[in-house]
């Protein structure tokens, strides 16, 4: 099995670790890629940054189908372009944010969403609505730390830390999803430091869950509904 991460962003300065973290996450007999945008935002904090990171994103992911890909995910927790890339592609696309809703949903009566910064928030309750999930989103917060920032880990967990205790006691959240997938490395210790502090609930990797979720359609041999996402009309389209 073959699966392409595309970053939707032009920084790169994730790579290295994206790539060891979805080779972590993924099956031993999963081959990961993971590439970067030609042109776009340098991340993804607002519902501009999506609109701009869309058009090259859905080349990338094309290119992705074309060199034999078996699934393509849209590293953001935005989901930047999988609904448009579903439409086009005859291999699975997934978000990490829908794949981590959906799979907190079946966990818990009620979750929360971490996220990086308050200008996300919105665009996070919509993908739970659409998800179909909403009504077990207890809150989402934020650590107000920028996505180019979040590499500095000892911050990161401590913010999240803070948030995610007044996300239980406060919001009454159940469970814990990482609203962001440069969040990469942190799940696990949270999720044990949460338990020692008498908090036993579990706590998601979007990027995680991605990985795991495109995994199983593959083998399953099932892909997006075409009655969902129907094929485009034929016409001109003037990209540039």
């Amino acid at each position: 099995m073959k699966i392409k991460v595309i970053a939707p962003i032009i920084s790169d300065i994730f790579n290295k670790e994206m790539l060891e973290e979805f080779s972590a996450y993924a099956s031993s007999e999963t081959k990961v890629a993971v590439v970067n945008l030609s042109y776009g935002p340098a991340s993804v904090e607002s519902e501009y940054d999506e609109a701009l990171c869309i058009p090259n994103f859905l080349e990338k992911a094309k290119e992705a189908e074309a060199e034999g890909y078996d699934g393509v995910i849209s590293n953001c927790f935005g989901d930047p372009g999988v609904k448009p890339a579903r439409e086009i592609l005859d291999i699975p696309v997934i978000g990490p944010c829908e794949a981590s809703l959906l799979i907190t949903s079946s966990l818990a009566k009620s979750f929360s969403v971490v996220t990086v910064l308050p200008n996300v928030v919105t665009m996070i309750e919509n993908i739970s609505k659409t998800t179909g999930v909403s009504e077990k989103l207890a809150s989402v917060r934020y650590v107000n730390i920028p996505v180019l920032e979040v590499h500095e880990k000892d911050r990161l967990k401590a913010a999240l830390y803070e948030e995610m205790v007044k996300a239980i006691e406060q919001d009454h959240a159940h469970a814990l999803v990482l609203g962001c997938t440069g969040f990469m490395g942190v799940a696990a210790e949270l999720q044990a430091k949460l338990k020692d502090n008498g908090y036993d609930v579990p706590v998601i990797d979007p990027a995680f869950a991605a990985t795991k979720m495109v995994e199983t359609l593959v083998s399953m041999g099932v892909k997006q509904s075409r009655l969902t996402y129907m094929t485009p009309p034929s016409k001109q389209r003037v990209m540039n």
